[in-house]
């Protein structure tokens, strides 16, 4: 693991390219209604559920981070974009878009419009990415 000297963030890879900033998580939810963070929350239960995991607000996103990231957000006014890698493709009509980086690094993006998206499936999705952030999957 290397740990940025400026900001503190550890990253999985020595020098890895990122963006330090003082951005703190509410930043991301400023003028989105209370329901987009609870979505938002609920999600983050779910890993919490999981194992530890950090939180990261990033410029453009919320990641997910166990020893790397493995999951995105970006709140939206009535919805929650996002993306889950996972080290499979999954063809899953949730799944708004995939994108293969390597046959085990596979980007998943998906639209939350409600709790009810956030079901068991979700979960397993979710589990699985989780893994990937542990580098489990290597």
């Amino acid at each position: 693991m290397w740990e940025c000297p400026d900001c503190g963030r550890a990253f999985a890879n020595t020098n890895q390219t990122h963006a330090c900033g003082p951005l703190d998580l509410e930043h991301h939810f400023r003028g989105r209604p209370p329901e987009i963070r609870a979505l938002f929350d609920l999600v983050c239960d779910r890993v919490r559920s999981i194992g530890p995991v950090r939180v990261l607000p990033e410029k453009t996103r919320i990641a997910l981070h166990a020893r790397m990231s493995f999951a995105a957000f970006v709140p939206r006014r009535t919805w929650l974009d996002g993306h889950l890698v996972l080290a499979r493709q999954v063809a899953d009509a949730r799944f708004r878009k995939v994108e293969v980086y390597s046959p085990r690094n596979v980007l998943h993006g998906f639209r939350l419009l409600d709790p009810k998206d956030v079901d068991e499936q979700f979960a397993a999705y979710v589990g699985e990415a989780y893994q990937v952030g542990l580098q489990h999957h290597r």
